[in-house]
């Protein structure tokens, strides 16, 4: 024990100062130091004893610093959370608006082609009724018709009143 303290202790700064570099603040690179002496003690008997110590000892450091880097990478740095912005803390339910945006993508599958490419030029795209019109080879008042009925007929099936004969029929197979 009381030689490899003597081989190991020496070593403290400079792994400092390696632990430092790689992950850029001291905090975490003293905990990497303290991380990387433990392990040190505990499997010093897994070391090759004619290899050389500081190698072994720095490249223990290495391979727990690139760890705490791709778990940093994965997972974001810790906060403190006395210096947490509380907004951040926690974020409103996203559960209804993901059903609503589900919905709305089915409602818009179940339009006809010629509404539904009418609605997403003009509502998504942002194209001009001329500019939709173009895009189709429809004169203008078509485009104007073809967006209102579309955008009637998506209310009524994002409501669940569509027409009986609009609503697509559900087949199951059975054996």
């Amino acid at each position: 024990m009381k030689a490899m303290m003597l081989l190991v202790e020496p070593m403290i700064p400079a792994l400092r100062r390696y632990a430092r570099s790689l992950l850029k603040d001291t905090t975490a690179a003293d905990d990497l130091v303290q991380d990387t002496l433990e392990r040190t003690i505990t499997r010093w008997h897994q070391r090759d004893p004619e290899g050389n110590a500081r190698t072994w000892v720095f490249t223990i450091l290495h391979n727990l610093a690139i760890n705490r880097l791709r778990q940093i990478t994965r997972r974001g740095r810790p906060v403190d959370i006395d210096d947490m912005d509380e907004s951040l803390a926690s974020q409103p339910p996203m559960q209804e608006e993901r059903l609503l945006h589900a919905d709305l993508l089915k409602a818009l599958d179940r339009l006809p082609d010629e509404q539904r490419s009418v609605l997403l030029l003009i509502s998504v795209e942002d194209l001009s009724y001329t500019e939709a019109a173009k895009v189709l080879g429809v004169p203008v008042g078509t485009v104007m018709s073809r967006l209102s009925r579309g955008r009637e007929r998506l209310m009524r099936l994002m409501e669940g009143d569509a027409p009986i004969a609009t609503r697509v029929p559900h087949l199951r197979r059975v054996k």
